[in-house]
């Protein structure tokens, strides 16, 4: 029978900690196979409510009531029967299988982001925002950014992927269209720190000098107009590994953060840090301009002046 559905064997074979790093959910460890953290299904405040044991395959929540198995904690993201969760977990719809080798859970000790092994599916990279923002559908697609209309946290948000300096799918961002808060909403426990959003594709070539910005927004744009050699920051911080990854890869910065306050200030406590050992340039905008808002002319123009050569690519 095609849809006969064997719930004792995906009970047995699929672990709970798989499906929980499928929808992205963070936890700390809480004794030898122990986690708890805020629960995913309700997205309530009781910060340690939920519990899972990885040993036992099973889970719980103290504030919502949520519990059992992984069939019921799919069903319960999902909205749906246990049958269709258990179809879910074996393949049986349109959703890939998650049999597959266990996965480990971002705890409080590990910072490093890990590989996600998965992606999230139906993404629009056609969506209008897109291209009120001026992102093209070629740029959109190349970088995996569109609406996504699935369950989870990212459920009616735009989702940008993030990848580590190997180029290895570690979180996604998402990035509130309807004014909800938080604007950009990244997984609990997500180490951003560590991360600095497109490294893989700044090093590719190996460019004699790299373009930091803040945001996602400004490298795609950055990117678009042909600089290739551009990363984000995600944020006006330069943390220590974020500063030791851009160090190992670039003897040449130039800094071109937000034309605010924040913005100025980050450039001279970034300028500070990196010169010690590297060349860098700051690039002064206007008042309360980013640079995803310059056209892609001024965007060259303004780098033209850097003695150093900048990697453009007139086919980005």
């Amino acid at each position: 029978m095609a849809n006969w559905v064997d719930f004792t064997t995906i009970k047995q074979s699929v672990g709970l900690a798989l499906v929980l790093r499928h929808y992205q959910v963070s936890l700390r460890r809480s004794g030898r196979d122990q986690y708890r953290g805020l629960c995913p299904i309700h997205r309530g405040e009781g910060r340690d409510a939920f519990h899972a044991n990885l040993t036992r395959n099973v889970f719980h929540c103290f504030s919502c009531g949520a519990g059992g198995t992984v069939l019921d904690f799919v069903a319960a993201m999902e909205r749906c029967t246990l049958r269709e969760a258990a179809l879910k977990l074996q393949g049986g719809t349109d959703r890939p299988p998650m049999q597959r080798p266990p996965m480990q859970l971002v705890t409080k000790k590990s910072k490093v982001p890990l590989p996600l092994g998965f992606a999230l599916r139906g993404i629009d990279s056609t969506h209008p925002y897109l291209a009120a923002r001026g992102i093209e559908a070629a740029t959109a697609e190349k970088f995996g950014i569109g609406f996504y209309r699935g369950s989870g946290i990212f459920s009616g948000r735009l989702v940008i992927p993030i990848h580590d300096a190997r180029g290895e799918l570690v979180a996604y961002c998402g990035r509130a269209l309807d004014g909800t808060q938080p604007r950009y909403r990244f997984p609990s426990g997500f180490a951003k720190a560590e991360v600095v959003f497109n490294l893989h594709r700044a090093t590719s070539d190996e460019p004699a000098a790299v373009v930091v910005v803040e945001g996602f927004f400004d490298c795609l744009k950055l990117h678009q107009a042909g600089i290739r050699s551009v990363v984000a920051l995600m944020g006006t911080a330069l943390y220590q590994a974020q500063q030791r990854a851009l160090l190992a890869r670039f003897r040449h910065f130039i800094l071109m953060l937000d034309g605010d306050e924040a913005g100025r200030h980050a450039s001279t406590a970034t300028a500070a840090r990196l010169r010690p050992y590297a060349a860098v340039r700051v690039i002064h905008l206007p008042d309360q301009v980013q640079p995803d808002q310059l056209s892609a002319e001024k965007m060259r123009q303004m780098l033209q002046a850097h003695t150093e050569p900048v990697a453009l690519c007139q086919t980005c």
